[in-house]
């Protein structure tokens, strides 16, 4: 243990050397401690659906108009 506060870590001494003894019985009962690999820090998403929904295709933008009907527009415009 890392602290700053003494008291602190003195208070809690008992329980650790109480852990460290029932862990010291366990081992010599033969029990057995396994280091496992830990789980991922963020887990991965879902995978994406692979189902396109025919509407999605409907909603999406317009192409941009070009150069020469944006002269023309601003022709018409001009005229008005």
């Amino acid at each position: 243990m890392i602290s700053n506060h003494l008291n602190f870590v003195e208070q809690h001494r008992p329980d650790a050397e109480s852990i460290a003894e029932q862990i010291a019985q366990y081992l010599v009962a033969g029990g057995r401690i396994d280091q496992l690999k830990s789980p991922p820090r963020y887990p991965l998403p879902p995978p994406r659906s692979k189902k396109i929904d025919p509407e999605t295709v409907l909603k999406r933008r317009p192409k941009p108009i070009s150069a020469a009907e944006r002269k023309a527009l601003r022709k018409m415009a001009v005229t008005l």
